[in-house]
């Protein structure tokens, strides 16, 4: 905690004045142009990844990036999602998974979240991705499952985001983009999906595909 106040400090003595203006704008309403559904893995920082400033993101964080399909007892995430869409206007939505993924590694091994009955009941949003891992890769090995996961999983919360009346509309008046994302941590990558190709393919000057059994991994030199 002393470390939390510390920088507390430092922000008030010496980053919010380099910033007052900015502050003083976003005091009057909040503008972003992007909802980013992502991990609430420490490890992930949104801004950071992307270099924005507060108030470019609307974020929504959970374990797994999960998105609950849309139903009578729409929760927290149907609600901001909602707020995003029809409150917020935002033109891109993305969905963000990232590697080593604690949520995915629990999906796949589920002794490892004994004692953990409401992240279990949570990752019931996440059974579409443990089906498709189960049935569609059943000779790949075990160390090679949870990128496959992580990547599945993505496409998965894509298309539960899709149920959300709010997006179904937006999506058909040609208002919003939804874009699937997956952070690599140690080499600090972005891979787009690219549903043309049905692959993940690094968002950079090097382009690569995200290694996948279903494809041969490739390089790419983007023009």
């Amino acid at each position: 905690m002393q470390k939390l106040i510390e920088g507390l400090h430092h922000f008030q003595q010496s980053v919010f004045g380099t910033q007052q203006e900015l502050f003083e704008r976003l005091s009057q309403g909040q503008s972003p142009e992007t909802l980013f559904i992502t991990c609430s893995d420490s490890r992930i920082n949104p801004n950071l990844l992307t270099q924005t400033q507060p108030g470019d993101l609307f974020i929504l964080r959970n374990a797994g990036n999960l998105i609950p399909p849309y139903g009578p007892y729409a929760g927290g995430e149907a609600a901001t999602i909602e707020f995003a869409i029809q409150g917020l206007n935002v033109k891109d939505v993305i969905v963000c998974g990232h590697s080593h993924c604690g949520a995915m590694d629990g999906l796949l091994h589920p002794e490892k979240t004994q004692g953990f009955p409401a992240l279990n009941r949570w990752l019931e949003h996440a059974e579409v991705t443990r089906r498709v891992v189960a049935e569609m890769y059943p000779s790949n090995p075990s160390d090679a499952l949870l990128n496959i996961a992580i990547q599945e999983n993505v496409l998965a919360q894509m298309e539960n985001l899709r149920t959300h009346p709010s997006v179904a509309t937006a999506l058909a008046a040609g208002r919003i983009r939804i874009h699937g994302w997956v952070y690599k941590i140690e080499t600090g990558e972005i891979f787009g999906y690219h549903p043309e190709n049905r692959q993940f393919i690094s968002i950079g000057i090097q382009e690569k595909r995200l290694e996948s059994p279903k494809h041969q991994v490739m390089e790419v030199v983007s023009i």
